[in-house]
């Protein structure tokens, strides 16, 4: 799969983050990186936890990352697996997405060694509940 370089330098941190993760229970390593809507870039890794419900995800690491730093809008992630097909957010990732991510927001699925299925946000969570519906009830 074709990709462009700011997608390439994207896939880069990401596979850096996945050799940082923390996965001692399930050996299951996962690297998230993406890029905010001003370009800046933000890593993270799965974090597991002997209380499994203290476990973080990659992807929710690298946005409340970006959050915590004041970036709320994206332009996309790239989320590095060893599963073979690439392994998609799971759903908690997904509703923290549906926060901050507009529905033609950019999920890149990889291995470490290229990225091999691009879908948009809405194509992975068609009916979202977030800020939008909110906003549409009041």
């Amino acid at each position: 799969m074709k990709i462009d370089a700011a997608t390439r330098k994207v896939h880069q941190m990401a596979v850096a983050a996945r050799r940082r993760a923390y996965a001692p229970y399930s050996k299951f390593k996962v690297g998230a990186a993406l890029e905010g809507s001003g370009g800046r870039l933000y890593s993270g890794s799965n974090v597991e936890n002997a209380s499994y419900g203290g476990t973080v995800c990659a992807e929710r690491v690298a946005i409340l990352k970006a959050v915590s730093e004041g970036v709320k809008k994206f332009k996309q992630i790239v989320v590095v697996t060893d599963a073979k097909p690439p392994a998609a957010p799971c759903a908690l990732c997904l509703q923290t997405m549906a926060e901050f991510f507009d529905p033609g927001t950019r999920i890149h699925l990889a291995s470490p060694m290229a990225v091999l299925s691009t879908r948009l946000f809405s194509e992975l969570l068609p009916l979202p509940f977030g800020p939008r519906q909110l906003r549409g009830e009041r």
